[in-house]
């Protein structure tokens, strides 16, 4: 069941899309006993994997078709169930929908998009949550929030 940031109240009978609605992967890998969250950087933006749902397909195939296209991982194990958050809805009313799920791919691959003729990223990072924290926007601290506590990582300072 996923939480979704853009219904409220109890006239919110059926989920009606935003207007531009994308998901995407929250995409952790255990390196050393600790997590590390795969994070890709766009011009400034850092971001976790994600794009568009296109028309006909279900979010959490537009998930793991985005990890696929942008960052050529092919083995992501939804150990979590098809559990997901959304963020609240950002620039043009856009909201984007995350799962989490592990791989165990330690190299990323950003692969050239046949559409642009060039990645559609710059860079990536594995990182810890810390530095997850620190690189991501606003509207994406509510989603690495969640993601921390399914993963079962408590913040620095705390136990």
């Amino acid at each position: 069941m996923c939480h979704d940031d853009f219904m409220s109240g109890p006239a919110a009978s059926a989920p009606v899309p935003p207007p531009a609605f994308s998901a995407g992967v929250v995409v952790a890998r255990r390196d050393a006993g600790c997590w590390r969250l795969l994070v890709l950087r766009a011009y400034r933006n850092w971001d976790f994997p994600k794009g568009m749902v296109e028309p006909g397909e279900t979010p959490l195939a537009a998930a793991i078709r985005e990890a696929a296209e942008e960052a050529a991982i092919s083995d992501l194990a939804f150990n979590w169930g098809e559990d997901c958050r959304e963020t609240a809805p950002y620039g043009r009313g856009k909201v984007a929908r995350y799962y989490l799920a592990e791989t165990r791919q330690a190299s990323i691959t950003l692969p050239v998009s046949p559409e642009l003729g060039r990645p559609e990223h710059d860079e990536w990072r594995w990182v810890d949550f810390d530095a997850a924290g620190r690189l991501l926007p606003p509207r994406l601290q509510p989603i690495l929030a969640w993601a921390r506590a399914r993963l079962g990582e408590a913040p620095v300072g705390r136990s």
